[in-house]
């Protein structure tokens, strides 16, 4: 046994989990830590900053300790202070991941008093808490909160600048990176912020790339089947100069936390209201606000499919922000118009319970990678539109992996020009009448269903990272 770590061969391990800001970083842990209490017998703390960035954030965070007491508890996680003026104009999120980042020697003492059998690191932070828990004796391990693909490309990315910088094209710009036994990822689809060597992102993102070979393991909420390639180049380490990668624990798609039920919502009343695969479930995330020209042109588009949809809308990066007109913003009797076939929404809603109603026959997504494990896991077909970061590199599994289909023309972030309504409409209409699109889909869905069974690669692929904490 280590000598501050603790007791590596109790019967019930004792898992820290420590997330970053976001909900596409915080709902994976919160459904590890589940997971974790649930299935596999363990104790799990979770390591939780307060205040949140955004209120979606706190919500989870609140209910998640109240549903899963007592085999998930809080751990009070606060941060040195920071200057933000540092980083003028950064995102908000990116800011809370480098005052979390540069808080880490803090998360020390929180690791002696816990007796931690293990760390579990939002992959965000992994570069500056590996050593503190080193230091401790603790194993750590990092959730990769996005997809093996996209894993492969931070691990493989420090090499590629750095073979760049050995054959002086210092200065030359990030290009088309192929990674060894994965796949080609255009210039056009790596993550905006890598372009810019200075950018706040892109030093995290390297800093994280380069101490990956050192951590005990990394998750990965992801199933073999959906991602053989980049699985496999990973835990073959064919991805490093070196050759050598440590353990890759497929554990996805990791279900959704079920909370007491509350009164059903006035959307899924709506929903249960419609006809079997009819309605298009519109959403584009909870990180990015889409502008408002192209949000326009989207909205004509759904009108002119003429299909029934639900529609999330989002107007801002942070929703505590989020104040504008929903009518003001999608235009003058845009709502009106469409009223009885559509539900538009700024509310939060329960994304899970959408995707498993029979009513939704085609999911537009930004593709985060919670949204497309979740559209995974219940077989909905996907018209991926990614927007930023590891989008594109998500959108192309979806087209790999037959759970669904991306326009690569269709405009991003930092883009000139817009999706114009009419290809919006001919999109939507030749998916929603093409049943091998369905069928594709439903067999995304099986392939999932089997890998989280109790033979599935993913449960075992979590219950062989439960024993290893036992250790």
């Amino acid at each position: 046994m280590a000598a501050n770590g603790g007791d590596h061969t109790s019967a019930r391990p004792h898992v820290v989990l420590l997330p970053s800001a976001g909900m596409g970083h915080l709902v994976p842990f919160a459904r590890l830590a589940v997971a974790l209490s649930e299935g596999h017998g363990c104790n799990v703390s979770v390591a939780a900053v307060q205040p949140t960035v955004s209120s979606a954030e706190s919500r989870l965070l609140d209910a998640l300790f109240v549903a899963a007491a007592p085999a998930v508890r809080r751990l009070d996680f606060r941060l040195a202070p920071f200057d933000e003026s540092e980083f003028p104009g950064a995102d908000p999120f990116f800011l809370r991941f480098e005052a979390t980042r540069r808080s880490a020697p803090l998360l020390g003492p929180l690791l002696d008093a816990a007796e931690a059998s293990a760390l579990v690191t939002d992959i965000v932070l992994a570069s500056v808490v590996l050593h503190v828990a080193r230091e401790r004796g603790v194993p750590c391990y990092v959730l990769f909160t996005s997809s093996a693909a996209m894993l492969s490309l931070c691990a493989y990315f420090p090499a590629y600048l750095d073979a760049h910088a050995a054959a002086g094209s210092v200065g030359v710009g990030v290009g088309n990176v192929d990674i060894p036994g994965v796949f080609r990822i255009p210039k056009s689809s790596v993550p905006q912020a890598l372009h810019d060597p200075d950018h706040l992102f892109t030093q995290q993102f390297v800093a994280n790339g380069r101490c990956l070979v050192a951590c005990d393991g990394i998750l990965v909420n992801t199933f073999d089947a959906f991602e053989p390639d980049a699985v496999t180049a990973l835990r073959q380490g064919s991805i490093t100069v070196s050759g050598g990668f440590p353990p890759v624990f497929t554990v996805g798609p990791m279900l959704p936390v079920r909370f007491q039920a509350e009164e059903t919502a006035d959307y899924m009343r709506w929903l249960s209201a419609q006809p079997p695969r009819s309605v298009v479930y519109v959403s584009f995330g909870s990180r990015k606000a889409i502008p408002r020209d192209q949000l326009r042109e989207l909205a004509a588009g759904l009108e002119a499919s003429g299909k029934r949809f639900l529609w999330v809308v989002k107007s801002t990066i942070v929703d505590r922000d989020d104040t504008a007109d929903l009518g003001g913003l999608l235009g003058d009797g845009f709502l009106e118009r469409v009223q009885g076939r559509a539900f538009v929404t700024m509310g939060w809603v329960e994304q899970e319970e959408i995707l498993q109603h029979g009513s939704v026959g085609l999911f537009i997504s930004h593709c985060g990678w919670n949204s497309l494990t979740e559209a995974a896991a219940f077989g909905v077909p996907v018209l991926a539109w990614p927007r930023f970061g590891d989008q594109r590199v998500n959108a192309t599994l979806v087209a790999r992996s037959g759970l669904g289909a991306w326009e690569e023309g269709w405009t991003w972030d930092g883009e000139e020009g817009l999706t114009t309504r009419k290809e919006v409409a001919n999109k939507i209409k030749g998916m929603m009448g093409y049943d091998a699109v369905a069928e594709k889909a439903a067999k995304v869905g099986d392939a999932a269903a089997a890998a989280i069974g109790k033979c599935g690669t993913s449960y075992q692929s979590l219950e062989e990272f439960v024993q290893r904490c036992r250790k």
